[in-house]
Order: C-alpha cells, then structure tokens, then sequence
C-alpha cells in the first residue's frame, strides 16, 4: 500500500510537471512561470482575461510598463506568472521581504519600487516592466504625479503602458487593505483584469519637451478599465448576489430599512427563494411581473425572486398616477403586480388599485402569500437558497422601467442583467466603496438611479444598505439619517435642498460623500452641504436608457460645472445642431446601454437600438481634460428671432441671482419671434428688471431674459426627484392663455 501511494505521488508530481510545461510553451514563458500559473488556477480558480485566456495573444513588440493596483502581496506573482520571462518586476517593500514571495523572488527579476535607474536602464534595453500602485480607486495628488513620471518614462523610451487589476486578491490573507475594509477568505476566486494598451506618443505630446497634463488622466482611466474588466459580467443578477452573499456574507446584516427590518444576503436569498416559487406558478418563463412597492426590504427580496424565477421586473412609479400606471402595464404586457396592502393603506392608493384591477390586472399581496408559504417550503428554500429556480442568461432582459415623462409620453427602457451588473461594476471602478460605508437611499427603486445606484450598486460590493421610503420627508429625513449615521448618500438637487432647509448641523455629520444626479446641482447646494456639513456632493449624468450613469465626477477628478467624465467601456459621439455653434448631441454606447424600448403603440415588442448607439437627447459640450458639460436637452431650446436658446441655461443665470429658490423656465409661442421664454419661480417677488440688470453683469444676451414671469409656490417634480417640465409648461400655458384672454377682454370694453 505504501508502494502504490509513493507511486501515485510520483504520477501526480510528474502529471503536474508536464502539465506546467504544456502550459508555459503555449504561453511563451518559463517552465516555472507555467507550474505557478497551475497552481494560481488551482488554489483561486484564477480566470485570465477573456482575450489572453487561449493564449494566443502575440506578446507586444514593444516594451511595455505593466501598471497595476497593488490589491495584495500575491499580485505581483499574477503578473509574473503571465508576462514575458525577462519583465522586471519592482516590488514595494513589503513584497521584497515577504515569505510567501521567497521562491518568486529567487526565480524572478526584481527590484526596488524606488530605483528609478532600474525603470530607465530596462525600458532602454527594450524590456517590459511592472509597477505596483496604491489600491485606491481615487489616488492621491502624489500617486498622480507618479502616473505622469512613468508615462514620461514610457514616451522616452518608446514604451507602452498597460494597467492589471486582480479582483479577489484584496481579500486574500495577504490583502493589503485592512480586514474592516476587506472580508478575509482563505482561497477567494482571482479575476485578472486587462486595460487596453497606451501609447503616450499617441496623439503627439507637447512641443518643447512639456509634460502632457493628462497623462494622469489617461493612466487613471487605463486602471479603472482594468478594474471594470476584472467583473465577470456574464452573469445574471441572482448570480451576482449569490457571489456578494460568499464574499461578503461574514459581515452580518447588509439590508435595513425605517421600519427597523434587517436581513443578511442569506436572509434575503431564502426569502427570494420561496417568493420566487409562488412566481414561477403564476407566470411563464420571462414574463415581465410589476413591482408596486417602496423602498423597503421586501422590494430587493422581491426583485431576487423575481430573477430567481427567470422573470421580468417591471418597476412601477407609483407617484405617476393611475393613467400612467396602467399604460405601463399595457407598454409591458403585466397580467400581475406585486403589492403590499400596508403599502397601498399606508401611501392612499387605493385609486391606482382600483384602476389597475379595471383594467383586468390582478394584484398579488405580498402579505397574503408570506402567510401561505409553510414549514416544508421555508426548509426547501433555507436547503436550495444558492439555486435560481430559473436558468436565464445575462443577455436577457432582467428589468423594465420607465421613462419619467418630463417631456412627453413614458416608454418602457429594457435592461439586462448585463446593462445592471455593467453599470455598477463602472460606477465601482470610479467611486471609492468599502463594506465600512453604509448607504442611505431615499431615491425610489422605480427610478433607474434609485435601483442601480441606490440598492444594487451597494449590495453588489458589500456596502450596507438603508431604504427610506419617500425622498419628500424633509423634515424627516435628516433626523433619520443621524441615527443611522451613513457615510454615503445618493438624491437630487431638489431634495437635497429641501434636506438642508430643515436640517441640524449634525444631522448629516456622518456622510463623506453625497452623489447628485438627475438634474443639475446648484452651486448654492454645494456650499451648503460643504460649509454647514462638511460633505463634498459629486454630481453625474446618467439616464434610464444606460441603467443609468453614464458620467461622474470623482473625488480626484471633479470640475464644478460638469457632470464628469465617461464611465470606463463607454463611448460617445457629437452630433452637430443646427444653430448651436458650441457642442453637440450626445449618442454614448457601452455595456450598460439598454436592450431597447417598448412602446405603448406595440406593447411588449422589444425595440432594439440601431448600432448599440443611444440618442441622449441632450446638448454636451466635452472639454480637453474630457469632462462633459450639459447645455440642456434638444427638446429645451427655444428658437427666439432664429437664435437656439438653452432653457437650462437661462435656468442658470436665474438660479446664480436667486440662489435660494427654485425655477423651471419654458418656452411658449410667440407670433412676433416664434416663441418667448417663460419663467415659473418660487421667488417672491421676482422682478423681471432685477433680472434683467443682473443678465448683463452675467454675460447673457438679451434673448435670455424671461418675457415673462410666474410666481408659484412651488415647482412641480416627479417622483424621481426631476422638475416636472410637463406641468410647468402647463402652468405657463395656462397662464399666458389667460392673460391673453384678459388683455382681449381688457380691449374690447
């Protein structure tokens, strides 16, 4: 029996051995390099990115300075296993005495992070080399300044520069963050993550041998690429629950909401699992099932059973009004929504359920069926909680939601679980997470921003989630918030305004970072939430169509002003407006961009997108440094005496004179110039020669000034938080209409 065991062990040795040499000829490395590479395989499941996995990449003719987050002390034992056998590897000091290192040491080429002769003396011998960088996303000012010396370094010697992330690493036992940050796992699963290649030459750098101010930009988004890269997005959304719930599931209750619930990713899967059973028995196999619930833990058990199941969620704005709510059904085929009665009791809307019924649509209380699942089925569900009931693909549709209307009729967006799961690995790659953040949502799960951003976002990468159920409770709200004591908040302009308005000092004390989208911050908000609560808000861009961010500004790349720059794999175009000489219309592609729509003419027909190019419908201008500017949307132009005049930009000017109140400005018909501007304010009172005095010390034209000015108590918005422009153009027109009635009146007597 010895014998036969010391015979298996030398079989198996041997195995190995050829196994590793099989490997490092087909990659074009060492014999050594190949065993390592076995063993990474074998002990983290490594997986090489998608277009080095065949290894038939040819090895760049150049040489190249391979960049890469420093997640761990195994990190650099990745990329040697991969690269060319004579790269030089700089080591950080911790990985030059490290233990676990000693053999890679011995068989490698290394040298000090700080031999900057090292660096020069290998890139002029035509050899590639490796170079940690701190793991943080959003580096610091002497990280980037690094990023410059090393493209400077790379344009000397004709170099080029790649950027590696290994996801995983970070929480291996030998992470280079700290436990609190990253949940240790003795072999976690690595995913290799591989920038596209930078030429600094491309295009040429400064005359007179200037530094190129944005070699630090293009280095940070080859990392962020990388990083973004280092997803597996070919999984469906349950998937990518069921991967945060191992990786993060150690760290106790992930999801809380105000009426004092808290579930762990375990909890939450059970529940989807015995939900999702009952879904599958009244639906078929992709059906899009609607979702009529707040911000409350069982909207994400919800939304997990639903994609348990291999149905459709078809979120519902419940804010809309009954008409609305009952052409979304019919845009999406809905036989059956999902509610809660304390919900519907509770918000008073037993009008949008008496319509919903009227229209042939059952309703399913979620209530009603918790109560009929039994002992056997809560078993079967806590034993198969891992298992989807349903097998779908990322590619398939996994949410409908819909358009808000600002300014014309809804459409359903349908999104996949690879558009979901895409734009929240991106908003990762740019904006610094850790499972020590806690989320306070009050954006509703209706809204694209609300459900990406606001719950999926979070729970994808173990950050602790609050759900408030309503972003109108001003007064309420910031007293909530200093109990929960978030470090992270996500809303709009208008209501973080409203916040302020009523908030103490320490209310929002907690909170490091507040993302602002939807419409434009005002500059009055800023200062605000910066002097009163030292937080910084970052405002992006995004919408419903590319589910939804589709820019943002970080804490070390931010230009006030903008919405920030593109989100890594995305693209865009400008295409020219007639009568607009500055800027474009905005086309943007990527991962994240939608399936297509569905409209009310041809409910549940799938519209795809022409090219995998979206229509934005906004006015852009992008700088050089490649930060995005919204002049407002096409729709919000007026042509005044053939001049396009941006309704957001006279937003604008009105809101730098009148900073505390709130303004929509539309446009009507005017039989002189072809249409006027019309102004609806909360200011009181609002003095069109005030505001015209002030046009000129701002720089506008005289076509800019309002023709007319409405005084209201408040301006209408939708429940994402966005100006209603449908009903402010209503109260213009109304007002104009009458007026003219008056003055017609007025002359006749």
């Amino acid at each position: 029996m010895t014998g036969l065991a010391a015979t298996l062990v030398v079989f198996a040795l041997a195995a190995f051995l050829f196994a590793g040499y099989r490997v490092a000829a087909h990659r074009g490395v060492s014999w050594p390099q190949g065993l390592a590479l076995l063993k990474l395989r074998a002990l983290f499941r490594l997986e090489l990115p998608d277009e080095d996995r065949d290894g038939d990449q040819p090895a760049p003719a150049r040489a190249t300075i391979h960049i890469y987050s420093r997640q761990s002390g195994l990190d650099v034992a990745v990329l040697w296993s991969l690269l060319d056998r004579s790269c030089l590897h700089f080591l950080t000091p911790a990985d030059r005495t490290s233990a676990s290192l000693f053999a890679f040491r011995l068989l490698a080429r290394t040298a000090d992070l700080d031999a900057a002769d090292a660096l020069e003396k290998a890139l002029a011998n035509g050899r590639s080399v490796t170079v940690p960088v701190p793991p943080d996303i959003e580096p610091s000012a002497e990280t980037l300044e690094r990023y410059a010396a090393l493209a400077e370094s790379a344009r000397r010697h004709g170099a080029l520069i790649r950027a590696w992330h290994v996801r995983g690493s970070v929480h291996s036992i030998w992470s280079a963050r700290p436990s609190a940050e990253a949940p240790r796992r003795l072999l976690p699963r690595f995913r290799l993550g591989c920038s596209s290649a930078l030429d600094p030459t491309d295009p040429a750098p400064p005359a007179n041998g200037a530094a190129d101010p944005q070699d630090r930009d293009r280095i940070h988004d080859l990392l962020a690429e990388a990083r973004f890269k280092s997803n597996d997005l070919d999984k469906t959304l349950f998937s990518a629950f069921r991967d945060s719930a191992d990786r993060y599931g150690s760290a106790g209750p992930v999801l809380e909401d105000a009426l004092g619930g808290k579930l762990t990713y375990k909890r939450i899967f059970v529940g989807a699992r015995a939900l999702g059973k009952r879904f599958s028995g009244m639906s078929d196999p992709g059906e899009a099932l609607g979702v009529l619930l707040p911000n409350a833990n069982a909207v994400i058990v919800t939304l997990m059973a639903i994609q348990s199941a291999g149905r459709v969620a078809a979120m519902l704005n419940y804010t809309a009004g009954p008409a609305a709510i009952v052409s979304a059904l019919s845009t999406a085929r809905v036989r059956t929504v999902l509610a809660s009665r304390a919900f519907i009791e509770k918000a008073g809307l037993e009008t949008v359920v008496s319509a919903i019924e009227k229209a042939g649509v059952s309703i399913v209380w979620l209530e009603d069926l918790r109560e009929s699942i039994g002992p056997v089925e809560k078993l079967l569900a806590l034993i198969n909680w891992r298992r989807p009931l349903s097998r779908t693909e990322p590619g398939d549709p996994a949410v409908i939601l819909f358009t808000s209307g600002s300014e014309g009729t809804p459409k359903g967006v349908v999104l996949s679980h690879r558009n979901i799961h895409a734009n929240a690995a991106q908003a990762e790659a740019r904006i610094d997470i850790s499972v020590r953040d806690r989320l306070f949502n009050v954006l509703p799960v209706f809204h694209s921003f609300g459900l990406t951003g606001g719950a999926i976002l979070p729970l994808l990468y173990g950050v602790r989630l609050f759900f408030y159920p309503s972003p109108l409770h001003y007064r309420i709200i910031p007293a909530v918030a200093r109990e929960v004591q978030p470090s992270i908040m996500f809303g709009t302009d208008t209501f973080l305004a409203g916040y302020a308005r009523t908030a103490k000092e320490t209310d929002f004390a907690s909170l490091r970072l507040i993302v602002a989208g939807a419409e434009a911050v005002r500059a009055e908000t800023r200062r605000i939430y910066a002097e009163r609560f030292g937080a910084r808000i970052l405002e992006g861009f995004g919408m419903t169509e590319a589910a939804p961010v589709a820019a943002v500004n970080s804490a070390s790349h931010s230009r006030d002003g903008t919405v920030g720059r593109l989100l890594p794999a995305m693209a865009l175009r400008l295409e020219p407006v007639e009568g607009i000489d500055e800027g474009g219309r905005l086309f943007v592609s990527g991962p994240n961009v939608m399936l297509g729509y569905m409209l009310a003419g041809e409910p549940g027909v799938l519209k795809p997108l022409t090219g995998g190019w979206h229509d934005s419908g906004d006015i852009v201008t992008v700088d050089g440094d490649s930060f995005i500017a919204i002049r407002g949307r096409a729709k919000r132009f007026a042509k005044i005496a053939g001049e396009m005049i941006s309704l957001g930009a006279v937003e604008m000017m009105v809101q730098n004179l009148w900073p505390e109140d709130i303004h929509a400005a539309v446009a009507v018909e005017d039989k002189r110039k072809g249409e006027r501007i019309v102004l609806v304010t909360t200011r009181m009172p609002a003095l069109r020669e005030e505001l015209r005095e002030y046009s000129r010390r701002f720089g506008a034209t005289e076509l800019m000034v309002p023709g007319e000015i409405i005084n209201v108590p408040e301006i209408p918005v939708l429940g994402s938080g966005k100006t209603d422009y449908v009903s402010a153009q209503k109260i213009a027109d109304e007002w104009v209409s009458s007026h003219r009635a008056g003055r017609k009146t007025g002359a006749s007597d």
